[in-house]
């Protein structure tokens, strides 16, 4: 059977040259502690500066702001928990955005409970955060501003960069989650004056299990999650997973070196979807803002129809593809996204998200296409709310 995959938020392949990469400190006498003194040791440790190296350089940086981690929530997690504690001596409000990844919102939510008080902000019917709603937001006890650089449910991009100019302006820390956004679009950590960032390997067809949190040299933050020995410059404990952090770095290097053709090129077939896909189909609306969006990012809402229900139906043609529904203990429930977009609970659960990557071709777009409408037409004649 033809296999598609139209998932790539929610994974990627890894690179080749990221395996080659990866496989280069898995075999052979590339294994050392990079804590240690001897060979292997210093072998290792300058797979870490190499790596280091490439990711700084790929997002604008110095390497003494890179802190490697296990992946875009642990990152999340420390930059947010890292911030809250260090500077509650000056104030305990936090703001965020009601779209964020459940790696900001659940632990946002895990400081409320400990005291401290969470803003959290709506977005319009496109899932953006209104920039004077933050101003308005901003109190003198405001110490954290946390905002995604881009939404994985519906991909659309926030005012960064104005936001970062206001909190520079109040003196409050700004982290945002760029693991949607980085490889996909500019992510430079001065233009959008961001003081923590976030950034995932998995995501950019690296490893899993690895990941980086930005911090701005002079930032006032400490790490209060991970305590034991000195690595990260005593910032994250543990032994680094050394051929994951080569890997990241590989693939940090390879995403912005091709990101201006590939996005372009991805762009073209999403526009192509954005097309087709309501003018094959009635009651479909695209989700999220029409142009302010990822390159690679799809996503529509199908009136009558269950998200869960295609993805299976998409799933036994061959098509990977996701839905901003989640099935949670035997009850299907909508996308908080969508949810906070305005969207009633009916039509959010008829979520479609589809988003490319660098093996996809419009051969896949057509293919999709052809074998969509047979499955909207069984769907709908199965929905007893469809006319």
């Amino acid at each position: 059977m033809r296999r598609i995959y139209f998932d790539h938020s929610a994974t990627t392949p890894v690179h080749p040259l990221v395996a080659e990469e990866i496989e280069r400190y898995l075999t052979g006498e590339n294994f050392g502690n990079p804590s240690s003194l001897h060979y292997f040791g210093r072998v290792a440790h300058k797979a870490l500066d190499e790596a280091r190296e490439k990711a700084a350089r790929a997002i604008g940086a110095e390497t003494g702001e890179i802190i490697f981690t296990g992946g875009g929530t642990e990152s999340d997690n420390m930059a947010i928990h890292g911030a809250a504690y260090t500077n509650s001596k000056r104030g305990n409000h936090i703001i965020t955005s009601g779209v964020e990844h459940h790696a900001v919102l659940h632990a946002v939510k895990a400081l409320e409970k400990q005291g401290f008080e969470v803003t959290v902000l709506p977005v319009d019917h496109y899932g953006m955060v209104n920039v004077e709603d933050v101003k308005n937001a901003i109190t003198d006890q405001t110490t954290l501003i946390s905002v995604m650089h881009a939404n994985n449910e519906v991909g659309t991009i926030m005012p960064i960069a104005e936001i970062g100019r206001l909190a520079r302006e109040r003196q409050i820390i700004f982290h945002v989650d760029a693991v949607q956004s980085f490889g996909k679009i500019p992510v430079n950590v001065d233009e959008l004056g961001v003081n923590l960032l976030t950034i995932s390997g998995h995501k950019i067809y690296g490893p899993k299990g690895v990941g980086l949190l930005y911090v701005r040299k002079g930032t006032r933050w400490r790490q209060t999650l991970v305590h034991g020995g000195a690595q990260e410059r005593l910032r994250r404990a543990g032994t680094e997973n050394v051929p994951g952090i080569a890997g990241l770095g590989k693939a940090m290097e390879l995403a912005v070196a091709n990101m201006a053709e590939e996005s372009r090129r991805l762009a073209a077939l999403r526009d192509r979807l954005f097309k087709e896909v309501p003018a094959r189909f009635s009651d479909v609306e695209i989700t999220g803002h029409p142009s302010v969006r990822l390159p690679n990012h799809v996503s529509f809402v199908f009136r009558y129809i269950e998200g869960e229900s295609m993805l299976l139906s998409l799933d036994m043609q061959g098509i990977a593809a996701s839905s901003g529904s989640a099935c949670t203990s035997g009850s299907l429930e909508p996308s908080h996204v969508l949810l906070g977009m305005g969207y009633p609970h009916e039509i959010a659960h008829g979520s479609l998200r589809l988003t490319l990557g660098k093996d996809n071709t419009e051969e896949d777009v057509e293919y999709f296409l052809d074998v969509m409408e047979p499955i909207v037409a069984r769907l709908r004649a199965m929905s007893p709310l469809s006319a």
